[in-house]
C-alpha cells in the first residue's frame, strides 16, 4: 500500500467529475441460448449482494429469450431491483440475464480493477435506486444511468487505490471460505451422528414433543403498531427475526395464541414458501404466529435434540420429497406430526447435542470475523467514493 494515500484525508481536489458513459460502456451483444456454444448462464439468482464473486451459475439448457453476451472481466450488474446492491465480476465467457446490464470499464477513465468496487459505492448504488422506474420491480434504463455524473479520482492514484481494496476483499473471501468450510466440516459429522451412531429417526415428532401445532391460518386485520405476528419469512436458519411491519390487535394476539401460543424451548419451522428453516425460541417471545409449524416441549434437552435434527441435511432432503402443493410449495401440518426424531434417550444423542452447540459456538465466531472484513471492505469503498 502507498503510505502517501491517507484516506482519513483523501484529498479530492485533483478529482474530476464525468457522466458514466464516459467511465462505463453497456455491452448490449445479444444472445440465444438455444443457438449459442456458450455454457455459463448468470442469473440475478446467481448474484450475491454486496459480493464481487459469482460463485454459481446455470447452463443455456436452464433458459430460453435473448440474453446479454459478456466476457470476462464485465462486471455483470443487476439493473432490476438494484438495491439488493449485485454487481460481479465475470471470470468466464457467457451470458446473462436481460435483466441485468453487462458494464465495460473505459480504462482512459477508471482502471478496470477499480471499477468493480465503485460499482459497490454507495455513491454509485444510491444514485441507480434513485433513477430506477417501477414500482413492482423497479428497473435502472441505460439513457438515464449513462447520464449520471460521478467523482472519479485521478488516474495516477487508482491503481494505489484498486490494490488496497482488493487486499481488503482478499480478508473478506477468505472469511467466507472458511465459513463454507466450517460448514461442510459441520455437515459431515452431523451426518456420521445420524448414520454411524445409530441415531435414526425412530420416534414421531407427535410423541417427540408435547404437541405439534401450527400458527393461525386466518389472516388478522393489519395495523400500523401493537403485537407482531411472525410468519415463515421471519424464520430464518438458526434464528428468529422478530423486526417486522405485521402488527395485530391484543384481541388477535389473544386469540393466536389460544390456538398457538409460543413459549421459551418451542421450535419454529417454516411451512410456506422457503420451507424447512428452523429456530428454537430460547427467550421468552412477544409475537404470535401465522403458518409457521410449532413444536412445543418444555424440556431443553429435548428441545435442543429436535432443533439440531430438524435443521440437518437428512431431514431437509427428506423435506424436499415430500413437499405438496405447485405453485408455491408447501408442508402439511399432518406432515410435521409424523416426522420422525432420534431417540432422545439413547446415550448418543447428548454427545450429538454437544458436538452441535460447539459447532455453533464456533460459527458464530467465523460469522462474526467475515462480517467485519466485510464491513471494514464496504468502509474502504465508500471512504475512497
Amino acid at each position: 500500500m502507498d503510505r502517501t494515500i491517507d484516506l482519513n484525508h483523501l484529498d479530492k481536489s485533483q478529482w474530476q467529475t464525468f457522466r458514466f458513459d464516459e467511465i462505463a460502456q453497456s455491452i448490449g451483444e445479444r444472445v440465444d441460448p438455444n443457438e449459442t456454444e456458450l455454457d455459463v448462464y448468470v442469473g440475478l439468482e446467481h448474484l450475491d449482494s454486496e459480493s464481487l464473486h459469482i460463485r454459481r451459475h446455470g447452463t443455456r439448457d436452464d433458459v430460453n429469450g435473448t440474453k446479454l453476451r459478456f466476457y470476462s472481466g464485465d462486471v455483470i450488474f443487476g439493473r432490476r431491483r438494484a438495491y439488493q446492491r449485485k454487481a460481479a465480476i465475470a471470470t468466464m465467457d457467457g451470458f446473462c440475464s436481460a435483466h441485468a446490464m453487462v458494464l465495460r470499464a473505459k480504462p482512459d477513465v477508471i482502471d478496470p480493477d477499480l471499477f468493480p468496487f465503485f460499482l459497490h459505492s454507495d455513491a454509485f448504488m444510491n444514485r441507480a435506486v434513485d433513477i430506477s422506474v417501477g414500482s413492482l420491480s423497479p428497473t435502472i434504463n441505460w439513457k438515464s444511468l449513462r447520464e449520471q455524473e460521478f467523482l472519479i479520482p485521478p488516474k495516477d492514484q487508482q491503481a494505489k487505490l484498486a490494490e488496497l481494496l482488493w487486499a481488503g476483499d482478499g480478508d473478506a473471501e477468505r472469511a467466507g471460505m472458511l465459513l463454507v468450510s466450517f460448514e461442510n466440516i459441520r455437515l459431515a459429522s452431523e451426518k456420521e451422528f445420524l448414520i454411524s451412531y445409530s441415531l435414526s429417526p425412530k420416534i414421531v415428532a407427535e410423541e417427540f414433543f408435547d404437541s405439534v401445532r401450527d400458527g393461525t391460518h386466518a389472516t388478522p386485520k393489519r395495523q400500523s403498531s401493537g403485537f407482531k405476528l411472525i410468519t415463515s419469512k421471519n424464520i430464518k436458519s438458526g434464528l428468529i427475526d422478530t423486526e417486522t411491519d405485521y402488527f395485530i390487535s391484543h384481541q388477535d394476539y389473544e386469540e393466536v395464541n389460544r390456538r398457538s401460543k409460543v413459549d421459551v424451548n418451542d421450535i419454529l419451522l417454516s411451512m410456506i414458501g422457503t420451507v424447512g428453516l428452523c429456530s428454537r425460541v430460547t427467550y421468552e417471545p412477544d409475537y404470535a404466529i401465522k403458518n409457521v409449524g410449532l413444536f412445543k416441549t418444555g424440556d431443553p434437552n429435548r428441545s435442543k435434540l429436535g432443533f439440531y435434527f430438524l435443521r440437518s441435511g437428512i431431514f431437509q432432503a427428506h423435506i424436499e420429497r415430500h413437499l405438496s402443493g405447485t405453485t408455491q410449495k408447501y408442508l402439511p401440518l399432518s406432515f410435521l406430526r409424523k416426522i420422525k426424531l432420534p431417540d432422545y434417550r439413547n446415550v448418543e444423542a447428548d454427545r450429538f447435542v454437544e458436538e452441535m452447540e460447539q459447532f455453533d459456538l464456533l460459527k458464530s465466531e467465523v460469522v462474526q470475523r467475515a462480517n467485519v472484513s466485510l464491513q471494514l471492505l464496504n468502509s474502504l469503498i465508500n471512504q475512497i467514493f
